[in-house]
């Protein structure tokens, strides 16, 4: 049994104010490109195809075009709600599209029947497992102890499981955090996920593979069995390291599996440049000067249009930070802001923006304005 595993594309995410629509329907080739050549037996997507609940056209009709070129393939679909998805919008035709092998489960249904398919080895089940609130689950479970994430996908497993025929092969498809699993920067919060609502790996071991979203890296956890692909592109500058892309998934008889990652060439990478302003605007650093960038400038001191300057240079900057080489790490010392006079404040604020200390005229000609400032307030109320 071959599968390719996908999930968390975000379609209509913004980045730094840019929609990103361009960039997923170059990516969404590609992993087309890959159906139509590796010929799996089903094409799982575990959730947050877009990034609201209320996407904006263009992303509905990258979707649209998506899944039409699926169903043109004669490939079975999986598809789960994420917490991104409107589960009525993304659900809308779903018992229409079930007749042409696409299979889109956003709510929880009285009869949550899984999705089956055959090879030469016999049937799979695979339990399409839609996000579900809390409250939602403990109506749809009656199960009255079901108050967190991990309590309701608890509930939620153990119910797929009792449809589950003994003996032959399961897959099951959700969107969740697991307990241990790496958080990227942009995903969403399922509430207090270093609590409660973290889904401990061994409640889903039941299943010989568990197709899992909503974390952007990709990782694999548990004993091999349970993994996330990660997110479709790195959606924070903070995710540029993390391993993401196409999971291709291979099931033999006895339910073991391989997994192979795929990585997708992206339309323009995202990326972060370093050093002082004027060494960055003579060297491209030997990549793509059409890459998004983050500039990270070593600069003390102000800077006249830097982001202008370097887009002469850098069309896509979109974000510039400044850091300043062999400053100590602020978290060392932890003060107490409300106790600071304003002199005390300003020079804090000083160093953190600069890095470097007000010299001692500068200290002087601040303490003298200060005072300045004072008496005359004095003055007024007088």
């Amino acid at each position: 049994m071959r599968l390719i595993h996908t999930a968390d594309w975000h379609l209509g995410r913004l980045f730094h104010g840019l929609h990103m629509t361009e960039d997923q329907s170059h990516v969404l080739e590609e992993f087309l490109a890959l159906v139509k050549d590796s010929r799996p037996d089903a094409v799982i997507i575990a959730g947050d195809l877009y990034d609201r609940a209320v996407p904006p056209p263009d992303a509905v009709r990258l979707l649209d075009e998506v899944f039409s070129r699926l169903v043109d393939m004669n490939v079975a679909v999986g598809v789960i709600a994420g917490n991104h998805d409107s589960p009525d919008r993304l659900g809308f035709g779903s018992r229409l599209f079930s007749h042409k092998n696409l299979h889109v489960s956003s709510v929880l249904e009285k009869s949550q029947r899984p999705m089956v398919i055959h090879d030469k080895h016999g049937p799979v089940h695979i339990h399409l497992l839609p996000f579900a609130e809390p409250p939602v689950a403990r109506a749809h479970t009656g199960d009255q102890a079901v108050r967190t994430h991990a309590t309701a996908m608890e509930a939620l497993v153990q119910q797929a499981w009792q449809r589950q025929p003994k003996g032959d092969r399961s897959v099951l498809v959700a969107h969740a955090t697991v307990v241990g699993g790496k958080q990227g920067e942009s995903e969403r919060n399922l509430g207090a996920l270093a609590g409660g609502d973290a889904i401990a790996a061994e409640k889903l071991g039941l299943f010989d593979y568990v197709a899992l979203g909503h974390l952007h890296p990709r990782q694999t956890l548990g004993d091999g069995r349970i993994h996330y692909p990660g997110s479709l592109l790195p959606y924070t500058f903070g995710e540029i390291e993390d391993e993401r892309g196409i999971s291709l998934v291979e099931m033999d008889e006895r339910g073991q599996v391989r997994i192979d990652s795929i990585e997708l060439t992206p339309r323009r990478q995202i990326r972060k440049i370093r050093g002082y302003l004027q060494d960055l605007l003579k060297d491209d650093q030997g990549r793509s000067r059409d890459d998004y960038i983050c500039a990270v400038l070593y600069d003390e001191g102000a800077l006249l249009d830097p982001i202008g300057r370097l887009r002469e240079v850098y069309p896509n900057v979109l974000q510039i930070e400044r850091t300043f080489l062999d400053v100590p790490d602020p978290l060392q010392e932890r003060v107490d802001h409300r106790k600071r006079t304003p002199l005390q404040l300003f020079e804090d604020f000083f160093h953190e923006v600069t890095g470097v200390d007000l010299t001692e005229d500068e200290h002087t000609a601040l303490t003298e304005m200060l005072e300045s400032m004072a008496q005359q307030e004095r003055e007024a109320t007088v």
